[in-house]
C-alpha cells in the first residue's frame, strides 16, 4: 500500500466523489471560481460534502476570495481545509487562518528556480503548500491547466510543513513525479477528466491504482 496521499480536485457530481472516496483518496476538492469549468455553487458543494465519510478531508479551492464569500462558504459547507489558489499574500493567508480557524493550504506556482523563494515565504504561515505548475501568462485559470513543471527544480528538497505536488499529473507519470520530487502527497484534477470539468470515474480509479503501486 502506498504512503502517498491523493487529493482529487474539482469534483462536481456525487458519483465522482464516491469514486474518489472508494478508491482511497485522502482529500476531495471543490472549486469555487466562476471562470473554471470545475466551478460549483455553495449549495451543490454542501450537498456533496455532507455525504463524504469521516476521514476524508473536504477542501474548498478559492481564488482571491473576499471575506463575504468565505463567510457564506464556511457557514454552509462542512469543510476541513481552505485552499488559496490566487495571489493571496502571506498576510492574507494568516488572516484567513485566524478568522475561520480552518487549516489553510496555499498554492504556489513554480516555473523556474526564481519562484522557489515564494515557497519558503508561504511555509511560514500556511498549514500546507501545494506546489503547482505556474500558469502561462494571461491564462484564465491559476491551476487545472494540465501543465507540469520541471520536477527537478524541487528534487530532494525537504520542507517544514506538509506539501502536495500538482500540475499535469496522470496515471502514467505520477510514479516518476513522486520518485523525482519525493512528494508525500499529490493533487490531480484535469488528469482524471474526459473533458474540461467532466470527471471520469474510471480515470480516477486508474490514477489511484497507479499511486498504490508507488
Amino acid at each position: 500500500m502506498s504512503d502517498v496521499f491523493v487529493k482529487i480536485c474539482g469534483l462536481r457530481r456525487p458519483e465522482h466523489v464516491t469514486a474518489a472516496v472508494r478508491a482511497g483518496a485522502t482529500y476531495v476538492g471543490f472549486v469555487f471560481f466562476p471562470k473554471s469549468p470545475r466551478n460549483i455553487s455553495v449549495a451543490d458543494a454542501r450537498a456533496l460534502a455532507v455525504e463524504v465519510p469521516p476521514g476524508v478531508a473536504k477542501v474548498a479551492l478559492v481564488v482571491n476570495a473576499d471575506n463575504a464569500f468565505l463567510d457564506e462558504l464556511i457557514a454552509n459547507v462542512p469543510l476541513d481545509m481552505v485552499q488559496l489558489h490566487g495571489s493571496e499574500t502571506p498576510e492574507r493567508v494568516a488572516e484567513i487562518k485566524a478568522r475561520y480557524g480552518l487549516p489553510v493550504m496555499k498554492a504556489v506556482g513554480v516555473g523556474s528556480a526564481a519562484d522557489l523563494p515564494d515557497l519558503d515565504a508561504y511555509m511560514r504561515v500556511a498549514d500546507q503548500i501545494l506546489v503547482d505548475a505556474k500558469p502561462p501568462k494571461n491564462a484564465d485559470l491559476p491551476g487545472g491547466n494540465g501543465l507540469a513543471f520541471d520536477w527537478r527544480l524541487i528534487a530532494g528538497r525537504r520542507w517544514p510543513v506538509p506539501w502536495m505536488l500538482a500540475g499535469g499529473l496522470n496515471a502514467d507519470n505520477v510514479a516518476e513525479a513522486v520518485a523525482l520530487t519525493g512528494a508525500p502527497q499529490v493533487d490531480i484534477s484535469s488528469g482524471v477528466e474526459s473533458a474540461p470539468g467532466d470527471k471520469d470515474s474510471d480515470l480516477i480509479r486508474d490514477f489511484m491504482a497507479a499511486v498504490e503501486k508507488i
